[in-house]
């Protein structure tokens, strides 16, 4: 399938030998005459060598980019005054390949947690990654493969809209499918765009899109080192969203392309063979609603439930019950594909068969309502299989 490639940039990736694979494992996409961009970074108190880098750079450089620099297969955290070292070394060198200042290159890791960086390795790799410099899909899907850990497959979206008479293209690309836990941004994502916009404008799109979308998942309830969410705007279109109309546009054009980007984590979730969308009501209000949503999402009862397609409603009702929000069990309701399987807080009669065969489809929707109020919030996430465990017991060795 084609993407909406922005104008103004350049895609490249290589094998630097960072993973044991041989698998491609460092990519680059550029902005030859510079980008303005917005990021958000992991919440985590534990955070990686080139998410504290990249805070730097952009504060210093004021959200105006040159390139960013992805590497998988190690993660840079846990590595001491080396790993920062490795970063701000890694980021010079690329900017003086490229002719720009150093704080312009934005630095980005994933992989294993606490193994030295290998620098070498990523800076014998760069004029290669940089020889290999394309505009076009196929350089963009390349970038896609090379930042991918324990994904088993590319996480891609884009689309395009006309704003201010111009044709604007928004292009995804993440990687994510262990650890995830909304909180931001609990994954590797990359937004690029070419319109003409300033770091205050992206940072206004970036984080509504961002809240509804890649902090409402929940695959295993960890929240990465190195979460690193960025919009990076090349100003090639030349539009600008010069009324409210344009931003709403632009605006919508993000959220879309984060949507699907997030239906994508889940969908490949470690060892996720069913994906639920959560739908939680008249709480107390959105926060009440959310944290049941994501005591729900968390429960480990609960998600080999989903994963044995077993409609065991009481497991439901018991997660609400611990989630700390303050309700009335008398007062919730259940359903799970459509089908009502409890009403004030009790066992209301349906066809167990009939959940049962909806439950074993690869995605359905429960909805939970809680009372009269009108909180609401909504979490995508899957199930807890033992492959999930196989995956993670294995990872390191």
């Amino acid at each position: 399938m084609s993407l909406h490639v922005p104008d103004g940039l350049l895609f490249a990736s290589a094998t630097a030998g960072i993973k044991e694979s041989g698998n491609p494992d460092v990519a680059c996409v550029e902005a030859p005459r510079g980008a303005t961009a917005a990021a958000m970074f992991t919440s985590n108190r534990v955070v990686a060598a080139p998410v504290t880098v990249g805070r730097e750079h952009l504060r210093a450089s004021r959200g105006r980019v040159r390139a960013l620099l992805i590497n998988s297969g190690n993660a840079n955290c846990a590595t001491g005054p080396d790993g920062l070292t490795a970063a701000r070394q890694s980021c010079e060198a690329l900017a003086s390949l490229l002719g720009c200042d150093t704080t312009e290159v934005i630095p980005c890791s994933t992989g294993i947690i606490g193994v030295p960086f290998p620098t070498s390795k990523l800076l014998a790799a760069l004029p290669r990654l940089l020889a290999d410099r394309r505009s076009n899909d196929g350089a963009a899907y390349a970038v896609a493969r090379a930042i991918m850990t324990t994904d088993t497959r590319m996480k891609t979206a884009s689309t395009s809209v006309s704003i201010d008479g111009r044709e604007v293209c928004v292009l995804g690309i993440a990687k994510g499918a262990g650890m995830i836990h909304p909180n931001m941004a609990t994954l590797l994502v990359y937004l690029f765009t070419d319109i003409d916009a300033s770091a205050a404008e992206l940072r206004r799109v970036l984080r509504p899109a961002v809240a509804g979308t890649f902090n409402s998942i929940s695959i295993d309830g960890d929240t990465s080192t190195n979460d690193t969410a960025i919009l990076m705007a090349s100003g090639a279109s030349g539009a600008r969203t010069r009324t409210p109309s344009d931003e709403a546009t632009f605006a919508s054009a993000v959220a879309e392309v984060c949507a699907s980007l997030a239906a994508q984590v889940v969908s490949d979730g470690e060892g996720v063979k069913h994906t639920v969308t959560l739908h939680v009501d008249g709480a107390s209000s959105h926060a009440a609603a959310d944290r049941i949503a994501r005591t729900l999402a968390h429960s480990l009862l609960v998600k080999t439930a989903w994963a044995g397609a077993d409609p065991n409603w009481g497991r439901l009702l018991a997660a609400v019950g611990r989630s700390g929000v303050s309700v009335d069990p008398d007062a919730v309701a259940i359903w799970i594909g459509g089908e009502k399987v409890c009403e004030r807080g009790a066992a209301f009669p349906f066809d167990a068969a009939a959940v049962h065969r909806r439950m074993s489809e690869p995605s359905y929707e429960i909805r939970i309502q809680v009372g009269g109020g009108e909180g609401a919030a909504r979490i995508l996430t899957g199930d807890l299989t033992a492959e999930y465990v196989r995956i993670n017991a294995d990872y390191s060795t």
